[in-house]
C-alpha cells in the first residue's frame, strides 16, 4: 500500500500546458477569434473613452441621420449616436455572456460531478431531470424563465444560465465517468482519501479542459440569447443600450434607416464568430488525442 504514490493525479503538467498554448498559437483561425474577442473586451472596458457622444443624449434635429463625420454610424429614432450606444452595448452583451456561463457552471458542474462520481440513485435522479430540461429548446426555456422572473438584464442572465446548465451537467457527468476509474483515482481511494478530496484533487482538475471549451462556445450562445431576450423586451430595458434592444427598434425603420440594424447585427455576428473560433481553437489545443 505504501508503494502507491499519493500524488497520482493526472493533472495537466506545466509542460503540457505550454504545448497546448504553442499549438493554439499555431492555429491562425483560433488567434483570429482571440483577437476579435479581445477587441470587443477592450471596447467594453474603455467605453467611456471610446464613445464619441453621450449614449443617452437625444436630439430631435438629428433623428435618423445617416453615417457622417459627426455620427460615425448614424443616429437612431431619437437622434442618439449609434456608435456610442453600440460601444456601451458591448458591455451588456459581454457581461450577459460571461455571467450566464458562470451561473451555468456553478449549477451544472456540481450536479454533474455528483451524478458521475456517486452513480446509483443520485445519477438516476439528476440524469432524468437533466434529460427533461434538455428536451425543451434552449431559447424557449430561457424566454419562459425570463418572462417568469421579469424583464431585466439580471433576470435575463439568470434565465440563460439556468437554461444552459443541463449541457454542463451532461458534459461533466460523462467526463467524470471516464475519469473516476483511472489508476490515480483508485490509488487515492486505496490510500483512504475522502470522496470530497478525490473529487476536488483528482477528478475535477482532469475534467476541466472540456468544460473550458464548452464554456467558451456557450458564451457565444448566451450572447445571442441575451440579444434575443432584449429584442423581445425581456432583457436590458430602455434607455440603456443593448444590441438586442437596438435591433428591436431598428426593425421599424428598415427602409428609412437601414444602418440602425446593420451595425448592431454585425457586432453580434462578429463577437459570436470570435467566441466560436476561440472555442474551436481551444478544443484542438486541449485535446490530447490531437497531439502532434
Amino acid at each position: 500500500m505504501s508503494a502507491i504514490p499519493a500524488t497520482a493525479a493526472a493533472v495537466t503538467p506545466p509542460r503540457s500546458r505550454n504545448r497546448a498554448w504553442a499549438k493554439f498559437k499555431r492555429n491562425h483561425i483560433a488567434m483570429l477569434g482571440l483577437g476579435i474577442v479581445l477587441f470587443f473586451v477592450v471596447v467594453a472596458i474603455l467605453a467611456p473613452l471610446i464613445a464619441s457622444h453621450d449614449p443617452f443624449q437625444t436630439s430631435f434635429t438629428t433623428i435618423r441621420k445617416a453615417p457622417s463625420a459627426s455620427y460615425w454610424l448614424g443616429t437612431d429614432e431619437l437622434g442618439r449616436d449609434i456608435f456610442s450606444r453600440m460601444v456601451y452595448g458591448a458591455r451588456a452583451s459581454l457581461m450577459a455572456g460571461l455571467v450566464s456561463v458562470l451561473i451555468a457552471l456553478a449549477v451544472g458542474v456540481p450536479f454533474g460531478l455528483a451524478a458521475g462520481y456517486f452513480g446509483g440513485w443520485t445519477d438516476s435522479v439528476i440524469s432524468r431531470a437533466t434529460e427533461a430540461l434538455l428536451a425543451i429548446p434552449f431559447l424557449i426555456l430561457a424566454i419562459a424563465l425570463a418572462a417568469f422572473l421579469g424583464p431585466s438584464l439580471t433576470n435575463a442572465m439568470i434565465a440563460i444560465g439556468v437554461s444552459a446548465a443541463p449541457k454542463f451537467i451532461r458534459l461533466t457527468r460523462g467526463q467524470v465517468l471516464a475519469v473516476k476509474n483511472e489508476d490515480y483515482v483508485q490509488s487515492a481511494r486505496a490510500l483512504g482519501a475522502s470522496d470530497l478530496r478525490i473529487i476536488g484533487r483528482h477528478v475535477f482538475p482532469n475534467v476541466m479542459p472540456p468544460l473550458i471549451v464548452q464554456a467558451t462556445i456557450t458564451i457565444a450562445t448566451a450572447i445571442i440569447a441575451e440579444a434575443s431576450l432584449s429584442f423581445l423586451g425581456l432583457g436590458l430595458q430602455p434607455p440603456n443600450p443593448s444590441w438586442g434592444s437596438m435591433l428591436n427598434t431598428a426593425k421599424n425603420f428598415m427602409t428609412q434607416a437601414p444602418w440602425m440594424s446593420i451595425f448592431p447585427g454585425s457586432a453580434i455576428f462578429l463577437v459570436v464568430l470570435g467566441f466560436n473560433l476561440l472555442g474551436d481553437g481551444l478544443r484542438d489545443a486541449l485535446d490530447p488525442r490531437q497531439e502532434k
